[in-house]
């Protein structure tokens, strides 16, 4: 709460204050981020690393099929044609080795989803994008304090882009920021940020006024939302030791449902596990489904997941792509379980304790 009352006593609620420098400092401190800019969400983030890179109309961009939709959203308002690719078999990202040949002489980025915090196999993906000079942009939502082979997420790349909504490891409500990994790629980036305008090298008497620059959005977040923020990254690391705490309860409980074709959350030797969720791949849709409403019934909230975008309703009529079965069969069966700070031990046991009780009774067959 101090933070926020500090951000009160400043009594400039909008726009670059001390409060929001701080956060992007800590950030780009604890993760050796080159520039971090907050922004008010992560979609925001997306949209502006579309605008960086100057996507257009008959440009291509690759994504996996099974995300959010802002990871779409972000490319084709700047009418960009969205490629979509499959996950991969053993965990719900992006399949590396189908992205090359998606690639055509139109194609400008790959969009990478690290799903869960959970690292893509970034160095099969440079190898494309170095090999037909694309960007690489890293949609990693859900990825604070999450790492590929040493080096933090949204790193890796031309850009990061990361969320701070309520739903994440830490929050303000509403929130994001973009780490911006090329330094050709700053100025640009503050411009964007700033509604187009050259705001913020005016507040730094760089020059005499500021005027409208290029495109832009209103990205920068309030001062509430930053000190709130602040407080919140401050104590990453207690957030960080408790979810992962969960997390590894909820693995050692249900480890036994491999045997039964139930999936868990597969980590590689190249990621890290931030705890962002944990979830379980049923066999098929109706388990799931009967899962999800067992649960309901002994008051626990467990939930599916992205519904794979090639298939919605906005986009299925013009999908001439091939069939993508593992992003169908993760929009069919996959429930994440509760997982936040302040999940009980005794309630952490209840769910395992329903989880185990449902495959013990169920008659759910393949």
């Amino acid at each position: 709460m101090s933070s926020i009352a500090d951000a009160m006593e400043t009594k400039i609620l909008t726009g670059d204050t001390i409060i929001l420098k701080k956060c992007e400092s800590l950030l780009e401190t604890k993760y050796n981020f080159p520039k971090v800019s907050l922004t008010n969400s992560c979609t925001i983030a997306l949209e502006m690393a579309a605008l960086l890179f100057n996507i257009r109309e008959g440009d291509e961009v690759i994504i996996p099929s099974y995300t959010y939709v802002s990871t779409a959203n972000a490319f084709a308002l700047r009418g960009a044609r969205i490629i979509f690719a499959d996950s991969r078999s053993d965990h719900p990202g992006i399949d590396e080795d189908k992205i090359e040949k998606l690639v055509t002489l139109n194609t400008k980025a790959i969009v990478v989803v690290h799903y869960a915090g959970v690292a893509c196999n970034m160095e099969k993906i440079k190898k494309i994008a170095s090999k037909f000079k694309l960007f690489i942009i890293e949609d990693a939502a859900q990825c604070i304090d999450s790492f590929y082979k040493g080096k933090p997420l949204g790193s890796i790349g031309d850009i990061g882009c990361f969320s701070f909504h309520e739903t994440k490891n830490i929050h303000c409500g509403e929130g994001g920021f973009i780490s911006i990994n090329n330094p050709e790629l700053f100025d640009r980036a503050e411009i964007i940020r700033n509604k187009g305008t050259n705001k913020s090298a005016f507040l730094k008497g760089e020059v005499n006024k500021y005027e409208w620059m290029n495109l832009g959005f209103s990205a920068v977040p309030s001062t509430l939302a930053s000190a709130f923020l602040l407080s919140q990254l401050r104590n990453i690391d207690v957030v960080q030791k408790r979810r992962k705490n969960i997390w590894q309860y909820y693995y050692k409980r249900l480890d036994f449902l491999c045997s039964k074709g139930i999936a868990l959350p597969a980590i590689p030797d190249y990621a890290t596990n931030n705890a962002h969720l944990f979830y379980l791949v049923c066999r098929n849709m109706n388990e799931r489904d009967l899962l999800i409403r067992y649960l309901k019934d002994n008051g626990i909230q467990s939930v599916f997941h992205y519904q794979a975008l090639h298939q919605s309703h906005y986009f299925k009529k013009n999908y001439e792509g091939e069939e993508l079965p593992e992003a169908d069969r993760y929009s069919q069966c996959i429930i994440r379980l509760p997982l936040y700070f302040d999940l009980t031990e005794t309630e952490t046991g209840h769910i395992c304790d329903k989880v185990i009780e449902f495959y013990k009774c169920s008659d759910v067959r393949d």
